[in-house]
Formats: C-alpha cells, sequence, structure tokens
C-alpha cells in the first residue's frame, strides 16, 4: 500500500470526484481529511471507506464559502496538532448552477462561484503550506475544467474561476519549485459521468462517457511516488497513460 502513513485532505469529499479521489487514495492506504458543507454525503464516502478496510478516515464538515479566515486557520492548526504535516492537498470542491451570459449573473452567485472555486483553494493553499511543507514530498493538486483555456460564452463566473485557478496553481508551482518539496499540479478530469457533468451538459448520453472510476490511476499517480518532481504540470484525464 504505496500511500500508507500519508495524510491527504480532499475538499468536496462528498461529491463525485472528490468522492472518488478519496476511495482510490484510501485503498492505497492514506489516511484522508473529508472535507465538505454536507454532513450526509460525508458519512456515505466514510462508510465506503470502512468498507473496503482501509484507514479510517476523518470527517471534517466545513462550508468553503462561509467560512471567515480565523476557521480555515483553525483548521491547519487541528491537522498539524492531530498529525503533524500533511502530504496531500486536493482541490475537488466545486461550485456550478448552470450556463448563463455575464449579461444576466446576479453578483451574489457571482461571488458565490468565485468564492468555493478560486477563493477557497487559494486560502487553504496558504493556510496549509506550513504543514505540506514538514513533508519530505507533498502534493497539492487543483481541479480544473478542460475549457478553460478557450473561455467559451456562458461559462459565466465558473469559467473565470477556473481559468484564474489554473494561473493561481501555475505562480504557486513556481514559487515552490526550487525548495523541492511541495509539487503542484492541475488536472483536467474532462468529460467523465459525473454529478457536475448531469447538471452542465443533461441532454448528453451518459453511457457514452468514461466513469468516474477511470480517473482513480491518475489521482494515485498525482499523490503518489510516481509524480514525485513533476510540479507545474496540467494532467489532462483524456491522454493521461502512465
Amino acid at each position: 500500500m504505496p500511500l500508507t502513513h500519508q495524510v491527504i485532505l480532499i475538499t468536496g469529499a462528498g461529491g463525485g470526484l472528490g468522492s472518488t479521489a478519496a476511495l482510490a487514495l484510501a485503498k492505497q492506504g492514506a489516511h484522508i481529511i473529508l472535507l465538505d458543507k454536507n454532513i450526509a454525503k460525508l458519512e456515505v464516502v466514510y462508510d465506503a471507506i470502512l468498507a473496503i478496510n482501509a484507514p479510517e478516515p476523518i470527517m471534517y464538515p466545513f462550508d468553503l464559502a462561509g467560512a471567515n479566515e480565523n476557521e480555515y486557520q483553525d483548521l491547519a492548526d487541528k491537522i498539524a496538532e492531530q498529525y503533524g504535516f500533511l502530504q496531500g492537498l486536493l482541490h475537488s470542491a466545486v461550485e456550478f448552477s448552470s450556463f448563463s451570459p455575464i449579461a444576466t449573473t446576479k453578483t451574489k452567485d457571482w461571488g458565490h462561484s468565485l468564492n468555493v472555486n478560486l477563493n477557497a483553494p487559494f486560502l487553504l493553499s496558504r493556510v496549509l503550506l506550513p504543514v505540506l511543507q514538514k513533508s519530505e514530498h507533498a502534493s497539492i493538486v487543483f481541479t480544473s475544467d478542460s475549457s478553460a483555456r478557450t473561455a467559451p460564452a456562458y461559462s459565466g463566473a465558473y469559467g473565470v474561476s477556473k481559468i484564474a485557478l489554473e494561473g493561481l496553481a501555475n505562480i504557486l508551482a513556481e514559487e515552490h519549485e526550487a525548495f523541492g518539496k511541495i509539487r503542484i499540479n492541475t488536472l483536467i478530469p474532462g468529460p467523465v459521468d459525473s454529478p457536475l457533468r448531469k447538471r452542465s451538459h443533461p441532454a448528453e448520453d451518459k453511457n457514452k462517457l468514461p466513469s468516474m472510476q477511470s480517473l482513480a490511476p491518475i489521482y494515485r499517480y498525482l499523490f503518489g511516488s510516481e509524480s514525485v518532481g513533476i510540479t507545474g504540470q496540467t494532467v489532462d484525464a483524456r491522454t493521461f497513460y502512465l
């Protein structure tokens, strides 16, 4: 079990991709911190991890959009106190309601999307950097979208947040590359049969899409020893081969 004794925090752990990553990494022996605002969904993932005889995870109910800086820092302090270090941080939480033109986007919806999709990854990465730096090797993975670079019409706040998120990942990777301890990469899941895809493309035939479980090898790679030294990269699931 190559991830034994590794501690990895996953945001949006109750969601489709977050729960997929949690199970994939727990199977490898990782201790998973499940972070999500939906307690019922966290409990489902918690039970699923126990069912495969993986290390018992920790559930951490947390509202990424509503939390203040002190609450983010408190989260980091509790991880440092309980574990002393952190080997992985997966930003998998996402806010998406629908595709709509900028002209009709409400200020409240704009702010909420950017809080979850961009501000939360910034804040969480910032407060957890000291804990990650205590590990010999640590991995931060941001989750983006295949359409981010094309900035398509009607992608709204979701599209803007993903464009900015990739920039944040690249900046952070360059800032830490010389130290050689924390690698920072971006994952493009591509079209998969996920809850988000169902909302964004309701008329699509989901039987033609890869399952969420097809991403498991990528999560294992990004948080495993094979990716040590790989940083500042964008990993696209559609072209990923080990």
